[in-house]
């Protein structure tokens, strides 16, 4: 079984590493197109009229951007930018500022050439503060864009760039030329795209149409084609010179590389199926067979029950229990103590020590101001058990030297100490209170480990849910059918084993028939405590009584709420108390000890653990880094 947890959590690396290492789409920040489409018509003169239609999601945004390059060898300028809000179907021309803004005004744009020399198109969409889905139509004229040779004439033509910052479910494109070749052959298509998930193709006698899925931000979209030189009457690019070859093997050149690419994309993907399906049927046995096996070792448990009725318990249930232990106990704490028990138990069991005559409480006076001093008596501790040694060796060290220590000392004391210290304190009165429990037959330990051995897998049945969760998101942009279909098998096996696994978990004792009985007794005298001066006792318990209460009161956290029962059924006690005989009582009805002393240690606790504890066919690469298809370098 050990060899076959090794293998899982190897697989669990090996699917991680899959999914961290697999192409996903990028986070598209707050813009998001649900369709881009370009309609571009070639001029006989080599300029080229586009129109783009914007179907985008947008929030929290001012205004959008649209930059081209400058590069002369592409095109001369850009000029008769125009645009568009589209709202059912009807259109509104936005208005024309010839100033450059960081923000516009909604309703407004521009097209200019903005500060580092390229040009910009921008307008204001006045969602600053809003979410909306718009449309836009933006059109402009790009000049000299055609280049001119004695064969063909040729656009290369940069649509996007790798500077465009908004993702797009769906990216189309409509080229027309300035007319009619005589046949199809005639126009020669290229497309290139990093992602290689593009298609083109010459559609018809004067028709360019191509299409991009899931674009991502930083690629760019490139359109190369060739037709015939007679449909151009005058550019300002006219090379005498052939160009046909020199393109078709460049291109043929850039396509192989975008076949390797793609061939060894769909042996990644095969490998990424076939290591998700396997990776999916070990879990899901693994899970299944282990939380199955697991119920069996706790099939005929039955969960204890009290054995007595009642409502109230007035004694303390066991002679020998410590703060630690009771609050444990009353809690039906399995995973331990939480930070805000450690004050209150520090507090209880000085009180608890007090009373056992191993450190006085004294009231001081200097300057007036009165302080509460702690000083150690006995320090001969064989007698105490393991959790009370802790919190006494504890006030042993704040003393130092001096045998003595005052609160506020040791709240600096507490205050001072290493992160590391403090978490470790807790750690040892959850470990000893438990091993005394353990010995009391109230605690049993080898229960504990079924516990967090289930608890454990079911740990790992939410991390391998989580993996597969985000297995599915990244295996979506691919269309993986298949291993979407496994993770979510994947899922819902390891759902199905949880269930299984908290079944069993309610059957396990951790505590004892004697443990759930004394839990009763615990909480039935602590809502004693609370009521007490509400109810018809024949006999009231002695003073005496009530100091071992109080310290138990104090670690359930209502010691100043049973200080004023107490003054309720004894309306003289304040008169019969002293610092000589009934010490920390006397404190806590005399002073705001009750508070002061047991927040002081709270609160430097918390401090210390907070202290303590981010032609057409396929794109290929091309020249701009991107890629089309061999199919394309046919020149269909």
């Amino acid at each position: 079984m050990k060899n076959l947890k090794k293998i899982v959590l190897v697989l669990i690396f090996m699917i991680l590493n899959i999914i961290l290492l697999s192409p996903k789409a990028q986070a598209s920040g707050n813009l998001y197109l649900n369709k881009l489409e370009f309609y571009a018509n070639i001029n006989s003169d080599g300029s080229m009229n586009v129109t783009e239609i914007w179907d985008i999601e947008i929030s929290n945004t001012n205004t959008l951007y649209k930059t081209f390059k400058t590069d002369r060898e592409k095109y001369s300028g850009i000029q008769n930018v125009e645009v568009i809000e589209i709202t059912n179907g009807q259109n509104k021309k936005l208005n024309k500022t010839n100033e450059l803004l960081w923000h516009l005004d909604k309703d407004s744009y521009y097209g200019l050439k903005n500060d580092n020399g390229d040009f910009e198109i921008a307008w204001g969409v006045g969602l600053d503060n809003g979410k909306e889905t718009r449309k836009y139509k933006i059109s402009y004229k790009v000049n000299d864009v055609i280049s001119k040779y004695n064969d063909y004439a040729e656009l290369y033509w940069q649509f996007i760039g790798t500077d465009f910052e908004i993702d797009a479910k769906k990216l189309t494109g409509t080229i027309i030329l300035p007319g009619k070749v005589k046949n199809k052959e005639d126009i020669k298509v290229w497309g290139h795209t990093e992602d290689l998930n593009g298609e083109i193709y010459a559609t018809d006698l004067d028709k360019i149409e191509f299409e991009i899925n899931n674009f991502r931000t930083g690629r760019y979209v490139e359109i190369r084609t060739l037709f015939p030189t007679e449909l151009i009457n005058s550019t300002n690019k006219v090379y005498n010179k052939e160009i046909l070859s020199t393109v078709i093997n460049e291109e043929t050149r850039w396509t192989d590389e975008a076949n390797k690419k793609r061939r060894q994309s769909e042996i990644i993907n095969l490998v990424i199926t076939l290591s998700v399906i396997l990776v999916s049927i070990a879990l899901s046995i693994y899970s299944i067979k282990k939380a199955i096996k697991l119920s069996k070792e706790v099939k005929e448990n039955k969960k204890y029950k009290p054995t007595y009725d009642g409502k109230y318990f007035r004694d303390i249930p066991r002679e020998n229990a410590t703060p630690a232990q009771a609050l444990h106990i009353y809690k039906e704490s399995i995973t331990g103590f939480s930070d805000n028990d450690i004050g209150k138990i520090i507090s209880a069991t000085l009180l608890d020590l007090n009373l056992k005559k191993y450190i006085n409480f004294n009231l001081e006076k200097e300057n007036k101001k009165e302080k509460i001093t702690i000083e150690i008596l006995n320090d001969n501790i064989e007698k105490l058990s393991l959790d009370e040694k802790v919190v006494f060796e504890f006030i042993q060290k704040a003393c130092k030297d001096k045998k003595k220590v005052t609160v506020k000392e040791l709240e600096k004391y507490i205050e001072k100490l290493e992160n590391g210290k403090i978490i470790g304190l807790k750690a040892e009165l959850n470990h000893y209170a438990k091993k005394e429990l353990a010995k009391e037959k109230i605690y049993d330990l080898e229960e504990e480990k079924k516990y967090k051995k289930y608890t454990s897998e079911n740990s790992l049945c939410v991390i391998i849910i989580f993996i597969a969760i985000m297995g599915i998101f990244i295996l979506l942009q691919q269309a993986n059918i298949i291993g979407i279909a496994m993770l979510v098998m994947l899922i819902i096996c390891e759902i199905i084993a949880m269930v299984i696994n908290i079944k069993s978990i309610n059957k396990i004792n951790v505590y004892t028939q004697k443990g759930i009985d004394e839990k009763k007794q615990w909480r039935d005298l602590k809502k004693y405590m609370e009521d007490f001066s509400r109810l018809n006792e024949r006999e009231i318990p002695e003073i005496i009584i009530w100091e071992k209460f109080l310290v138990f009161a104090t670690v359930f956290n209502i010691a100043d709420k049973v200080l004023e029962q107490l003054k309720i059924v004894y309306p003289n006690i304040e008169k019969n108390l002293s610092i000589n005989n009934y010490g920390y009582m006397y404190l806590m009805m005399n002073t705001n000890f009750s508070r002061s002393f047991t927040n002081a240690i709270n609160n430097s606790i918390s401090s210390a653990y907070s202290s303590a504890s981010g032609g057409g066919g396929g794109f290929s690469g091309g020249g701009g880094a991107g890629r089309w298809s061999a199919e394309a370098a046919a020149g269909r």
